[in-house]
């Protein structure tokens, strides 16, 4: 967390914790990776793989990139999405964008959540039983609240408790268990186990079933959240070096698992049995069972739920701070802007956790658990991509109108092409996740189609007014005098100019400062990676 300002020129780039290219990767794969995710498209078989290329192609790949040099172009500015969407199309729509980042997160919550509460129910021995109580919507409500609320309190502790817990978790929880079922499904089929999945089947997915599209349409979320790090800029050891090297490192680890986790579980597990929620517990339960260890499957339960619970610490510190960060520039009013000891955006943390806990509630009305997760993952996709739509717009736009800023990291070493190459695929892979969203998935269980498309029409609505009707009542008042934000390049104004000169000659002289007295043993970031 940085710290606050001690003198009138404000933009001091320090931090009380700097996070290295290892830690920062795995925060990054943290966000991003999420094995409950994987039954979704064991469903497709052999062309669940040109799902996951397709998508990295268009969109994970054009996000690292542009995420890096946006975060390169602004090293010293804070606010991530709202930065830098910001400094091309002005504060209204920058402020649009770094709310939706931070309200899907919000809704995206119970999602990750529900995958949660699923691992713990498999704690027991007797899995009928753990499946039942897995469905259940009480049990579900109440392991969702708990672990979200248990995040929270741990976010409260400050950055050094989040990147720590999520660090380990990260391991412990995400890639040491995709490890363990890309093993499982080696060994299983070396032994002679009797594969579900037809390994010469089609690559390429039958695309005039518009049915199979739509739900693979959800893999965009998949890979979303590769920029989120953007917020935390300025707590990151040289960022314009170590920042790329976390983005490009975790989205190879991230389409791996990706990858070769969903061909493991399906191959342990026919497509006519899959569940959204539970298939990943009982692909790994399956696996045990052939090979006499029935026993490990409570462990890697606990070991996923310790996942899940790093993956919502680094979303629960993330966005709500590049909210609290624009809130202190007058964005939001005071009580947004309170903190605690630790320096944390407390209020903004208790009123993300109050929507939590109603959106949970939307399980009463849902006809099952499995429905209200597509449900809001698919609300979930629709709002982040809106704030993708705008960061892809941006970047171009602001190729052109800082056409001579320094860009430690840039999109092709010359000229422009590239660039519109890299956005537009971006951009029009976003449109088309957008478009395809909407449509309600036949494999799925909705229920009642007005509530699916009241929910998606009337969320998606919602999220984008409020931002504008909060900006419309906007008060000078709400500018937080001890705010070290920096202004936008665009602002022309005397006090703006100056804030940016002195902000600019703290981070060249900050990073001088570490040039000429960094060792090799020093330069490589605080996890020593």
């Amino acid at each position: 967390m940085a710290t606050k300002p001690t003198s009138s020129t404000a933009a001091t780039v320090k931090s009380a914790a700097k996070l290295g290219v290892g830690t920062l990767m795995i925060m990054n794969i943290v966000a991003v990776v999420s094995l409950r995710g994987l039954p979704a498209e064991a469903v497709y078989g052999m062309s669940s793989a040109f799902y996951y290329l397709f998508a990295a192609l268009v969109f994970l790949i054009p996000v690292s990139l542009v995420a890096a040099e946006l975060a390169s172009l602004f090293p010293y500015q804070q606010g991530g999405m709202f930065r830098w969407i910001g400094e091309a199309f002005g504060s209204k729509l920058g402020f649009l964008g770094i709310w939706l980042q931070w309200i899907e997160s919000t809704i995206w919550f119970p999602t990750v959540l529900t995958f949660g509460a699923v691992s713990l129910a498999f704690i027991g021995m007797d899995h009928v039983a753990d499946s039942h109580l897995a469905a259940n919507k009480f049990y579900t409500i109440a392991v969702v609240l708990a672990i979200y609320w248990i995040a929270t309190l741990i976010s409260l502790k400050g950055l050094g408790w989040v990147g720590k817990i999520s660090k380990i978790g990260g391991m412990v929880g995400t890639i040491i268990p995709a490890g363990i079922l890309v093993v499982c499904g080696v060994v299983y089929l070396a032994t002679g186990g009797t594969s579900q999945m037809d390994f010469h089947s089609d690559f390429f997915p039958d695309f005039t079933n518009f049915d199979n599209v739509v739900l693979a349409a959800s893999i965009f979320l998949f890979y979303a959240g590769m920029e989120m790090s953007g917020v935390h800029v300025r707590d990151i050891q040289n960022p314009t070096v170590n920042y790329p090297k976390a983005v490009f490192g975790g989205a190879l680890v991230t389409v791996l698992i990706f990858v070769l986790g969903t061909y493991s579980l399906g191959v342990i597990i026919p497509a006519k049995d899959i569940n959204l929620v539970q298939s990943l517990l009982v692909g790994f339960d399956n696996y045990f069972k052939a090979f006499h260890m029935n026993w490990f499957t409570p462990v890697i339960a606990i070991a996923l739920a310790f996942g899940v619970l790093a993956g919502v610490l680094t979303w629960v510190a993330g966005p709500s701070k590049g909210v609290f960060a624009v809130g202190q520039a007058g964005y939001l009013p005071p009580f947004f802007q309170k903190t605690n000891k630790a320096g944390v955006q407390k209020n903004i943390l208790l009123i993300q956790g109050g929507a939590v806990t109603l959106l949970s509630l939307l399980f009463v009305v849902m006809p099952s658990v499995e429905s209200f997760y597509q449900i809001l993952s698919q609300l979930t996709v629709l709002l982040y991509l809106i704030a993708y739509l705008l960061m892809f717009a941006a970047v171009i736009y602001l190729r052109y109108s800082m056409k001579d800023a320094k860009r430690p990291f840039r999109i092709g070493s010359k000229g422009n092409g590239l660039l519109w190459i890299v956005a537009g695929l971006g951009f029009l892979g976003s449109t088309l996740a957008f478009v395809l969203s909407f449509f309600p998935p036949d494999q799925i269980a909705m229920g009642s189609n007005t509530v699916w498309f009241t929910v998606l029409f009337g969320g998606v609505a919602l999220f984008v007014i409020l931002p504008f009707i909060i900006l419309a009542c906007r008060k000078p008042s709400w500018v937080n005098p001890k705010s070290d934000f920096v202004p936008f390049h665009w602002q022309k104004d005397p006090q703006s100019l100056a804030l940016l000169k002195a902000a600019e000659e703290a981070y060249e002289a900050s990073e001088s400062a570490k040039e000429a007295t960094a060792s090799p043993s020093s330069t490589t970031g605080a996890d020593g990676k």
